[in-house]
Parts: C-alpha cells; sequence; structure tokens
C-alpha cells in the first residue's frame, strides 16, 4: 500500500514497485488521479479512494483490502499536507488539521496494518518525512512537527516491531522536482535559492530517486535495516 500514491512522489514509488513487479494499492482521496495513475501503472496497480482523515474508515479500508489480496507486505506512509503561515496565525484548527492527516493519520493506519502483519513475523513499513524534521524551516510550523513526530515514531516501532518480524524505516526527501516544489518555488525565487545553496549536489532530485529508495527499504535488499532515517536529499541536511 502507498498512499498519497496518485501524483508526486507517491506515484514514483507506486511506479518503482510495479515495475518490480510488486502488486502494489494506490490509496488517495482524488480519484481521476488514481485512475489516470492507474492507466499509467497497469494492472499491478490497484487505486483506492479514501479520505485518511477519517480515522474510523481506516479499519475498513485495510479490511478491504485483506479481503481482496490475502495479506500485505508493505505499507508506504506518503501522504501528507502542509500548510504556510506565520507562526501566530496558525489557528489551534489549523494545527490540529496537519497533525491529523500527517500523524494521527499514519499512525492509524500503521496500527491496522501492523495487526495483519504480525501472524505472518513478516512486513516492512516505509515513512515519509521531510527535511523540516532535520532542521528548521519558517512558516510550517504544523508540518515540521508532524515530520518530526514521524521520525520518533519510526524509531519506536521500529524497536517494538522488529523482533516480530516487522521492519520499520523512514526517508527524509530533500528538495524534490514536484509540481507542488515547483509552484512553491517559482513563488519564492529566494527559498529556491537558499535551497540549492545549502544542497552539495547543486540541483534537485526526481520522484524517481525517492522510488529507488523506498523500493531498496520496502524489500530484502535491506533486510539488516531498520529503524533508520534516510535523508535522500542531495546532501541537503548536511550542507553549509
Amino acid at each position: 500500500m502507498v498512499t498519497g500514491g496518485g501524483s508526486g512522489i507517491g506515484l514514483a514509488i507506486a511506479e518503482r514497485f510495479v515495475q518490480a513487479d510488486i502488486t502494489t494499492i494506490i490509496v488517495g482521496r482524488d480519484q481521476a488521479k488514481l485512475n489516470s495513475a492507474k492507466e499509467k501503472l497497469g494492472e499491478l496497480c490497484v487505486p483506492m479512494a479514501a479520505d485518511l482523515s477519517d480515522l474510523a474508515a481506516i479499519p475498513y479500508l485495510v479490511k478491504e483490502v485483506i479481503t481482496r489480496f490475502g495479506h500485505i507486505d508493505i505499507l508506504v506512509n506518503n501522504a501528507g499536507i502542509n500548510m504556510k503561515k506565520e507562526f501566530t496565525e496558525v489557528t489551534d484548527e489549523d494545527f490540529q488539521k496537519v497533525l491529523l492527516t500527517n500523524l494521527t493519520a499514519v499512525f492509524a493506519l500503521s496500527r491496522e496494518v501492523v495487526k495483519n502483519m504480525l501472524p505472518n513475523k513478516k512486513g516492512s513499513i516505509v515513512n515519509i518525512s521531510s527535511m523540516a524534521a532535520q532542521y528548521g524551516i519558517p512558516k510550517v510550523i504544523a508540518y515540521s512537527a508532524s515530520k518530526t513526530a514521524i521520525e520518533g515514531m519510526t524509531r519506536a516501532m521500529a524497536v517494538e516491531l522488529s523482533p516480530q518480524g516487522i521492519r520499520v524505516n523512514c526517508i527524509a526527501p530533500g528538495f524534490i522536482a514536484t509540481d507542488m516544489t515547483t509552484k512553491a518555488f517559482n513563488n519564492d525565487v529566494a527559498r529556491k535559492e537558499k535551497a540549492m545553496g545549502r544542497t552539495p549536489m547543486g540541483y534537485m532530485g526526481a520522484p524517481s530517486d525517492i522510488g529507488d529508495a523506498a523500493l531498496f527499504l520496502a524489500t530484502d535488499a535491506s533486510r539488516y535495516i531498520t529503524g533508520v532515517v534516510l535523508p535522500v536529499d542531495g546532501g541537503n541536511s548536511i550542507g553549509f
């Protein structure tokens, strides 16, 4: 299962999985995007429309997957939202909305999927973090909080679940060339220059770079790796 699999990084991850002959369920709110992804990726791609902020519906979503396919081997928690606002203008509702989608829904979906993985004593969960958890970025307080929490949750889950055969890892993407990033940078040239100025490799990554990393962490190629946060960022997190 890949959440937010209809576009951007999620679509790139789903594409890489399908190329590796993995039946891949893509979850998202936009049925049109999911259908478009299905057309692009083919038979091994299975779209399922769902709003993960509806926590009560998550167990039923997982149950539907299990009923149709028997088991879930891999979960990629990629779906997320952002909100760019001055710190003092962020309302309690704003903050909770971002945490609900980016953190609480990740917890709830992972919990339900793990219930299925435990009897099989195997599974791999890949969470998607952000540079916002590696260093401070202004005007994204709720997003930063959610992604920092994801990294802590990754480590806690790995320690608890790895003895039972379930590995849990995390990817922290740097600046990746998606429609969302391009739009943000086009509206803020100074921000783009700052981002690229501290990226030693000097250019933005491609969504496929995250897809490759996700496939590595999801499969037996990384069978002795758990609890790590892997920056895929051209060196941005260590750049000066």
